[in-house]
Formats: C-alpha cells, structure tokens, sequence
C-alpha cells in the first residue's frame, strides 16, 4: 500500500513494531520511506521524519542495534530451552505423529492413540506379510481408513505447517506408508533435532549431522517391537518386487542368493503340456563367470527349507531345555565382569581424553597452540568425550540387564519356539525365522537364521559346562 501510494505515514508505538532486524529496518528507515515520501513516526522513541531526517543519529542506530540484539539474545533462550526439553526426552514437536497423543498430564509426553496405533500395527505386520507399500496404502484407502492428515483434522488435532500434510483430502499412499515404517518413533525412540536454522536471522531449515541429534531411547511406550521394526527394515533393503497380478511377495522373494556370483535369485514360470512349474534361477548368467547350475524348483525348495526349519526349530528347542536346567548365575556374573571392565577400559580412555582437553587452553594461553589449531582440537576431542560417554551409557544399560538377568537375547528361543508346530512356510515364518538362503546347486543349500549369534553362544556355554563337568 506505500508503494501504490494510498500510505504517507507510518505511525508505530515505538522502533522494535517496525522491525527487530537492524539492516532491513534502516534500510526502509533510510531509503525506501525517503524515497517514497513517506514519513515515519515511533511516538516512544520521539522519533518523526517529518522533524528530522534519520541518517546518521547515534541514539536512534543504537536503538536499533539493541533491537537486533533482543532478537538474538531471545532466540539464543528458546533454542536453550527446547535444547533441555529434548535432552530430558521431552517431546518439543507441534503435533503428535500418527499413532500417538500428547498426554493430558504433561504435554510433553506422548501416550498411545488407540485406534491410530492399531492402524500402524496393521501396516507393520501387512508389510512382515510381503504386501508392498503401494497396495497397503490401496487397501486402507479401500475400507475407509482415514489418512494420517485426514484423522488429525477429523479429531481437531493441530496439523504440521507446510510439507505434504498441506494437501487437501489428503488419501493414503506409498510414501506415507514408507515413511510411517522408516520412523523409530514407533518403537518407543525419540529422535529429534533432525533439522533447524543456522541462527534466527535465517529461515531455510537444513538438515543437522547425527552427532547434534537428541536421541533418547524408551522416551514413551512402543507400539511395535524393536524386532519387527527391524525386521521390516530388512525387508525393505531387499530388491523385491511384486507381480501386477499379485498383491503380495512370493514365499522366498529376496531370500535366495545365488551360491556361485552372490547376486539375487529369480522367480520364473515354466509352461509344459498346460501345467505351470516355477523355478529360481541366477539371471547374471555365464557372462559374469556363473556356472548357472543351481536353478531349482519352488516345490524342492519350499520342502527342503520346511524340513531344515523344523529340524533347527528342534535343536533350538533341546538346547533351551538344556541350558534351563543349567545355573545360570556363574554365567551371568562371568558376562557382568566382562561389562564392567570393558566400562572400567573406556572410563580410562574418558579420562585421558578429559585431561588431554584441559591443557589446551593452557597451551593456548602460552602461544604453544595459535586459534585454529586449539578450535580444532577443542572439537575434536568433545566429539570423542561424546562417542565415549555415548558408549558407557550402553555398556551400563547392559550391566543393569544381566544384574537383573532382564537381557532381551535371552528371549531369542523363545522367537523359535511359537514355529514349533508349523506344518507350511508361508512368507510371515520365512521373514520371521530366515535372513537368506544361499543355493549352491540343486541338491546344496545352505541357510543363515536370525539370532545365529545367540545360537553359537548358547551352544559355547554347554560346551564350557559340559567340559566343567
């Protein structure tokens, strides 16, 4: 409206109203309202353009320098402020993510919306299942289910500003599903600070380094397991691909690894007299030096990998009934020593790193460092002060677990044992129990299952016990 000429004045309480940013301010100030004849009054300030023209006056640039700096001083408080929240595992976000509510008590909490948090569980478990993220997203869409945005507005819960939630009558779609089983935050994970401003002068966000994230684990509770969590993100990092004629993955789609080049198996069709017959084969071929002597038939596959499934379920089984009958304690005050010299080692290493950084500015101060050199070396050894205490903290957080004989591994037999009485794979035992297969030729094949770690532990401590003995 100045420009167009229908404002000649401008009147204001006093200078801060026009504006806190000191450049921008003079420069309407000092060219831009001189140059349009318009004049300019802050009645706190006794300031008036009409009187007398504001160029060089001392008193007024001052003014406005402590206006900036108000800004800055401001801006320094509130990222403090949020800072603590976060470190403290409070919740600093604007809305609540899907499947999630802010507590009534503390607002800084987050508690489980139930039926948000049974949506989330339904796409985990249709993924486990080998649906696809595109035809999750289609059947949601199909029963009705409200979108992430659509729900939030439907319950008057406040909606984040700009990004794809500004989309009107948003629907469900594969990039919402993908990003709903990317986030940890369903596991009971904390993670924020992942983007923010240089300083408040500037408004682009840009995406901050691992180090400055606020990471704070159990911050509310999960609602899906740490297991399937990240058993979904193994699924995810697989190549897969699902026919147009299919809503879901084939039994074995990503598992089979080709024993001679290591690249993927495929799936193929064969037609013969009006029957269909499938077999996995490597597509690299003899061009890549694959002797391509392993293609199998889904039928022996699926037979022999049932067998060799029951056969380990079985082992797993012996061994757990084995072992219960075992004193653990011996065992477990063996596993607690070992944690506390390894907390015992890296204290040390904290130490030296501690005393190393409190001679810099001693070296420093002498002229023995110039101030490159002691920024650098400042940085870098807060950055290790950080990684070791980052380090301790889990350390201790094992500790605590075998002192109260609460370690999550411990609970791998059990992971086996709900298979025991399968009679057919399907793809939800496969993804469950399997991290690949690998096939040498038609008659070899070698399995790798999830939790082998465990399994030869489990199986060194019978041996140690059994030579006790």
């Amino acid at each position: 409206m100045v420009k167009s000429g229908k404002i000649n004045c401008v009147i204001v309480k006093d200078l801060s109203r026009l504006g806190r940013e000191y450049n921008e301010t003079f420069t309407y100030l000092r060219k831009v309202f001189p140059a349009l004849g318009v004049r300019f009054i802050a009645i706190n300030d006794n300031i008036d353009t009409a009187k007398e023209a504001i160029t060089n006056d001392l008193s007024i640039s001052f003014k406005g320098v402590m206006n900036d700096e108000y800004c800055r001083d401001i801006s320094i408080k509130t990222r403090t402020a949020l800072n603590i929240k976060r470190k403290n595992g409070d919740y600093v976000g604007a809305t609540p993510v899907y499947g999630y509510k802010k507590s009534e008590e503390n607002n800084n909490r987050l508690v489980i919306d139930d039926y948000a948090a049974s949506i989330v569980k339904d796409i985990f478990k249709m993924r486990i299942d080998g649906i696809s993220a595109d035809k999750i997203a289609a059947q949601l869409n199909d029963k009705g289910v409200l979108s992430p945005r659509e729900y939030k507005k439907d319950n008057n819960i406040p909606l984040p500003r700009n990004g794809y939630c500004d989309k009107a009558n948003s629907k469900w779609s594969a990039t919402t599903i993908i990003r709903i089983l990317k986030d940890e935050i369903y596991t009971g994970k904390l993670i924020q600070g992942k983007q923010g401003t240089p300083n408040y002068k500037i408004k682009e966000l840009v995406k901050r380094s691992e180090d400055e994230l606020f990471i704070t684990e159990n911050a509310h509770e999960a609602i899906i397991s740490k297991h399937d969590f990240d058993l979904v993100q193994k699924l995810m990092q697989l190549d897969t691909r699902i026919s147009p004629k299919t809503d879901r993955l084939h039994l074995f789609s990503g598992m089979l690894i080709c024993g001679c080049c290591g690249n993927r198996m495929t799936r193929k069709t064969v037609a013969y007299k009006g029957n269909k017959y499938f077999y996995y084969y490597c597509p690299t071929g003899k061009k890549n030096g694959c002797k391509g002597e392993n293609m199998v038939k889904e039928d022996d596959l699926t037979e022999c990998v049932t067998e060799s499934i029951q056969a380990y379920i079985k082992n797993v089984t012996s061994l757990q009934d084995v072992l219960s009958g075992i004193d653990s304690s011996a065992i477990n005050a063996e596993r607690c020593g070992r944690i506390k010299t390894q907390i015992a080692e890296i204290q040390k290493q904290l130490k030296k790193t501690a005393d190393f950084k409190s001679t810099l500015y001693e070296n420093f101060i002498s002229g023995i460092l110039d101030k490159d050199d002691y920024k650098a070396l400042k940085a870098t050894y807060s950055k290790d002060e950080q990684k070791l205490n980052d380090t301790i903290k889990t350390l201790e957080s094992e500790l605590d677990e075998c002192v109260n004989n609460t370690s999550k591994k411990a609970l791998w037999t059990e992971h086996f044992k709900q298979f025991e009485n399968i009679s057919e794979l399907d793809r939800n035992i496969v993804v469950q129990l399997i991290v690949s297969i690998k096939i040498f030729d038609k008659t070899h094949l070698q399995i790798t299952y999830n939790f082998e770690d465990e399994y030869e532990q489990a199986l060194s401590v019978l041996e140690d016990m059994t030579e006790a003995v």
